[in-house]
């Protein structure tokens, strides 16, 4: 199976083996336990309806912790154990997969977003940690056919050439192990498409490229939970133009991207990305888009229809985020936040009409 020559169309199993913080949280009482969720949060049937909706491929995010114990990093047979059983089941269901490192040790992409350097970036020892860790997982699934190995999840590395050392770095540790592998390598500053422009492509011809889009962010993740900043707390439609915040004095962490937006903006945010796939004839897949589920109900389907449209145009391989739940899920189910959303009232709890905008980009 030659993904790399496909275009990639596929969902994220975000909430699986990464983030079940948070999928406990959504639902303490109803939360099974780590490996028991493992077990059932996503089954056969699942995937079955993945390969069905027209998807060849699933990202898979994992979080080292949930696999790696204390200090000396003790690897965790029953864990390691569930993880084997979803990725047989993932290939046999027809369907490649990204093994995507979500978190590793020094680096979080959501305290990323709350400033101060990630550790990976500026500590040895987490490096080494998290150097352990890939050469684990690149000997135990990097032979496998259909499996793609992705570096990290939106590094958020303070400046292009530390990005661009570290990832060169890992990159040529992982190919010892994986020798045939595909490699996915993401953008700095949370895989954003505008440091493509910084980006150092690899003398391999075996990668894919990843960039991540949320933009702008302050109408896909407006008035959501985790983000604290009253900016944020804002009904906007899509399309519509939104104006910058009138207290110049607050602090705020995230991207600003105030001003008129639609459909031609969102276009031009890909713009770095797709000059380096024409420049040095390489891959490149946008692993993570979505709006969260809260935002009014036409703006969503507005913005979410102008992106895939955008992506099909360019001929760019993706990964929608989320499958289930993590307030972006296709799928909501144990979310009391969104019980009473109207795309969810079916027996399914299934957007279906997100499924299958989805699965005609």
């Amino acid at each position: 199976m030659d993904i790399l020559k496909q275009r990639l169309r596929g969902l994220n199993l975000g909430g699986w083996f990464s983030q079940v913080d948070c999928i406990e949280e959504k639902d303490p009482q109803g939360f099974p336990g780590f490996c028991k969720h493992a077990e059932i949060f996503i089954i056969e049937q699942d995937l079955e309806q993945i390969k069905n909706w027209n998807f060849n491929h699933v990202r898979l995010p994992i979080d080292y912790f949930n696999f790696f114990k204390g200090e000396n990093l003790e690897q965790d047979k029953l864990a390691f154990e569930l993880l084997d059983k979803a990725v047989e089941k993932i290939l046999n269901a027809g369907l490649a997969l990204i093994l995507d490192l979500h978190k590793c040790p020094g680096h979080d992409f959501h305290q990323g977003t709350l400033g101060g350097a990630q550790p990976l970036f500026t500590d040895a020892k987490c490096k080494e940690a998290a150097k352990k860790i890939w050469s684990v997982l690149a000997e135990r699934y990097g032979g496998k056919d259909g499996i793609l190995l992705e570096i990290l999840n939106e590094p958020v590395a303070p400046n292009a050439k530390t990005w661009n050392e570290v990832k060169d770095e890992f990159f040529w540790l992982i190919r010892k192990y994986a020798p045939k592998a595909p490699i996915v390598v993401g953008s700095n500053m949370w895989n954003n498409p505008a440091e493509f422009k910084n980006l150092a492509p690899l003398e391999d011809d075996n990668v894919l490229y990843s960039f991540h889009s949320y933009q702008p962010v302050i109408f896909t993740h407006q008035k959501a939970g985790w983000i604290p900043e009253p900016y944020f707390n804002q009904s906007r439609s899509w399309p519509g133009t939104y104006a910058p915040p009138q207290n110049k004095d607050i602090t705020i962490t995230l991207p600003i991207e105030d001003g008129a937006w639609d459909k031609n903006r969102l276009r031009s945010t890909m713009e770095n990305a797709l000059e380096f796939r024409a420049k040095y004839n390489v891959p490149v897949a946008c692993n993570e888009f979505g709006v969260y589920v809260q935002v009014e109900r036409q703006s969503q389907l507005n913005w979410l229809r102008d992106f895939t449209s955008l992506l099909r145009e360019a001929g760019i391989g993706f990964s929608y985020w989320n499958y289930k739940n993590l307030d972006f899920g296709i799928i909501s189910i144990g979310e009391s936040l969104h019980k009473d959303l109207p795309q969810y009232g079916n027996t399914e709890r299934m957007d279906k009409e997100l499924a299958e905008m989805l699965g005609a980009a």
